[in-house]
């Protein structure tokens, strides 16, 4: 009996050395894992702060551009306040001009018969005028050939 507990001991003694081996073993194994992740971190970091840098520029940069681009709207806020102003002071130009053609127009209407009188009158001189010049014509010839 007491050899069997001898072997008993001697399989415990193996079973712990065989356990002891595999811990041993998956400990080491889980420490490279754990240096790889440690190194992959490491350069993850170094990235993400390369990129959180980038992304800093880029903000102000855009901020910059944001803060120009406000400044020009508001440049041509004043040049379109400027043509709102003349395309308002063309709008009376043409509302006035429409209301001088307006009255023209009823006063012309009004004055047609009047108008038709003028130009038959004036007809009427043009046409004495010009018997004149050709009867004036006439006699400086008659008198041209008695001499």
């Amino acid at each position: 009996m007491e050899s069997l507990l001898y072997i008993s001991a001697l399989i415990v003694a193996v079973a712990f050395a065989i356990l002891v081996f595999s811990l041993v073993k998956t400990l080491k194994s889980a420490n490279k894992t754990l240096d790889h992740v440690a190194s992959t971190m490491a350069g993850l970091e170094k990235q993400i702060n390369g990129i959180t840098k980038e992304t800093e520029e880029l903000l102000q940069r855009t901020n910059q551009l944001a803060d120009d681009i406000k400044g020009k709207t508001e440049s041509f806020n004043t040049v379109f306040a400027s043509f709102k102003e003349l395309g308002d002071s063309v709008g009376q130009v043409n509302k006035s001009l429409r209301h001088v053609s307006d009255t023209v127009s009823e006063q012309t209407v009004k004055q047609s018969e009047n108008i038709a009188q003028a130009v038959q009158w004036g007809n009427v001189v043009i046409d004495l005028y010009t018997k004149f010049k050709q009867r004036k014509q006439h006699l400086n010839l008659s008198k041209e050939e008695t001499k």
